[in-house]
């Protein structure tokens, strides 16, 4: 299966500067989307594909703050600011927000795109951490209400004798049920699915 091309959002509403960088990022081969305002972009149905948001700081009614605050569920779409009026608690603010870059005009053409590879780089890595989730909460799903009860016991380390007397069931069965929950987890070892009940939040993840 051929991987999402990544794509690029600009938002920003002076139309000379959304021009320019929609023909710098385009000649760099990305797709990119422009829009004047925050509330247009929030319009756009919201894309499962490689992604960044170049974002101004000071745009009409919803600002670039405002903005970055509606879309702070979206992990993967990291944000760039841009703006001509930077100064440091704003910039730590957006920082400190999860932004990955803050640009002040005058910014060179290299800088920008060395932010954007950057940034699409992050987001297809957290694109490949939701899937690898969405597989693993699927495997999850497959086990039998019984499975996932010994499965939740295993890995915070009880014993087969300890799980079967806490479930009421006898310790073949116990081992009969684990041996399932490592079959359909597709887990290696203990200590993987470990890792696999950490990821799916059954467990803290281990130090």
């Amino acid at each position: 299966m051929k991987p999402a091309e990544p794509i690029v959002f600009v938002v920003d509403d002076d139309v000379s500067v959304r021009e320019a960088l929609e023909a710098l990022i385009g000649n760099e081969g990305w797709e990119v989307e422009s829009f004047p305002s925050a509330e247009e972009f929030l319009a756009r149905p919201r894309v499962f594909r490689p992604s960044c948001l170049v974002l101004d700081l000071t745009l009409p009614n919803l600002t670039g703050l405002d903005l970055q605050r509606r879309v702070s569920d979206r992990g993967d779409m990291p944000i760039i600011f841009i703006t001509s009026y930077g100064d440091v608690p704003t910039t730590v603010r957006a920082m400190k927000a999860g932004a990955v870059e803050f640009l002040t005009k005058p910014f060179s053409d290299e800088v920008l795109l060395s932010a954007i590879h950057q940034a699409v780089e992050r987001s297809r890595a957290a694109l490949d951490r939701e899937e690898g989730v969405r597989k693993l909460r699927e495997r999850y799903e497959s086990l039998s209400r019984r499975e996932q009860d010994v499965m939740r016991l295993v890995v915070v380390g009880r014993l087969n004798k300890q799980i079967g007397f806490e479930l009421g069931i006898s310790e073949i069965t116990v081992k009969a049920h684990r041996g399932r929950v490592m079959r359909k987890m597709e887990a290696a070892s203990l200590a993987d699915l470990v890792n696999m009940a950490a990821k799916l939040r059954l467990v803290a993840a281990p130090e």
